[in-house]
């Protein structure tokens, strides 16, 4: 093996710096981000504000399934702190190590345009009232970018935001934490401007599309769910108390009827899915044929129907109480417990929608995984 001496002396570190650039400048961005840790020197090479800046205007970045353990209680107190990742288009899993953030147990719940977004525990300034000397353990909600391993921490919330709260992120990196009673908007200003839900139930499945926020509140009784679409502009809200109002037009017809535990997933461009069980009839206990995914157009107001999972796919799903379902755009993930794997919908505009399944699970693949869509940028600053 090569001393450190002999490797500082090889060919390719006398190389111009401009002409390295050049080289690594040909690689995907993948491969560019396994160089990085090579060595300190191709670590700082690669890492150069110009290099990042020219890689960034010119490589897409990495579209990848970020997810998250079904008992993460107990697997983010470990020492195995990563963000798992799976590469749809190399049917490969990815690790990304988050001990760059000097906090413990961080839980991963969201990102957009390069930057993850996690709960994370963090000493409190205030003492403990009967024991002065041991500090209170509070949760802090964190930017991080995990290619640079550059984060930055937001305004301090209360824990109960992070037990009960929803975070959603938008395109512009605009974030909003959002409970049953009341929700954080956090400005331009780095200031969170609270206001209340103002809604007749508990919010299912929130997402946020530019300034809007989107909904599934449940108002029907406690025997027979009646699933209705509400919205809420995030300027209008942070600037008083917030104002929530129901979407409805007579030809959507029972859309809402026809699924069994609707959620909703956020869409390619101006364009939301929601995404439930297709009830066989309109009977109480009325069973499940297949899952049924539904798009609608924010601009015209119209559904439409996105895809259905395949016969064969849905009996694995026909024995579990509940799924879970998670995704951004153009792909859509199903997880539920004793499968072992996960479904996937992806419909991209370079190939035909496909429905396959994703194998060798994080863990032993029993539980009820979650997650979002993550896209790798080396220019997404906290």
């Amino acid at each position: 093996m090569a001393t450190m001496e002999e490797e500082e002396e090889a060919p390719i570190y006398r190389l111009p710096h401009d002409t390295l650039h050049q080289i690594f400048f040909s690689l995907p961005l993948r491969q560019i981000v396994i160089c990085r840790s090579l060595s300190k020197f191709f670590h700082q090479l690669l890492t150069a504000p110009a290099f990042l800046h020219l890689v960034s205007s010119t490589h897409p970045p990495l579209r990848l399934l970020a997810f998250r353990h079904p008992h993460h209680r107990h697997y983010n107190t470990t020492n195995n702190h990563s963000l798992h990742l799976f590469d749809p288009d190399l049917n490969h899993w990815l690790h990304f190590p988050l001990d760059f953030l000097p906090f413990r147990s961080p839980l991963p719940v969201a990102s957009s345009h390069g930057l993850l977004y996690l709960w994370a525990e963090s000493p409190s300034p205030f003492p403990r009232p009967i024991n002065p000397n041991t500090s209170l353990i509070t949760k802090s909600l964190i930017s991080c970018n995990p290619l640079t391993r550059q984060f930055r921490v937001l305004p301090h919330l209360g824990s109960a935001w992070s037990r009960h709260g929803c975070v959603l992120v938008d395109t512009e990196n605009r974030v909003m934490v959002i409970t049953e009673l009341a929700a954080l908007y956090c400005n331009r200003s780095n200031q969170w401007l609270k206001f209340s839900s103002n809604l007749p139930a508990k919010p299912r499945s929130p997402v946020l599309v530019e300034d809007r926020v989107f909904t599934l509140c449940d108002v029907g009784s406690p025997w027979r769910s009646q699933w209705k679409l509400y919205s809420c502009r995030v300027a209008t809200a942070a600037a008083t108390t917030g104002s929530w109002s129901r979407l409805e037009r007579h030809e959507w017809g029972d859309v809402f009827d026809i699924l069994k535990r609707p959620r909703l997933v956020r869409g390619d461009g101006n364009r939301i899915l929601m995404v439930g069980g297709l009830k066989s009839s309109f009977a109480l206990n009325s069973p499940c044929s297949t899952i049924l995914v539904l798009r609608l157009d924010l601009d015209s107001l119209e559904w439409d129907e996105a895809a259905r999972m395949p016969p064969e796919m849905f009996r694995c799903f026909q024995e579990s109480s509940k799924f879970k379902v998670f995704g951004s755009g153009d792909r859509v993930c199903f997880s539920a417990k004793r499968i072992g794997k996960l479904a996937l919908w992806d419909c991209r505009a370079d190939k035909r929608a496909e429905w396959r399944w994703i194998d060798n699970l994080p863990g032993n693949g029993d539980g009820l995984y979650r997650g979002f869509v993550f896209e790798g940028r080396l220019n997404a600053l906290p």
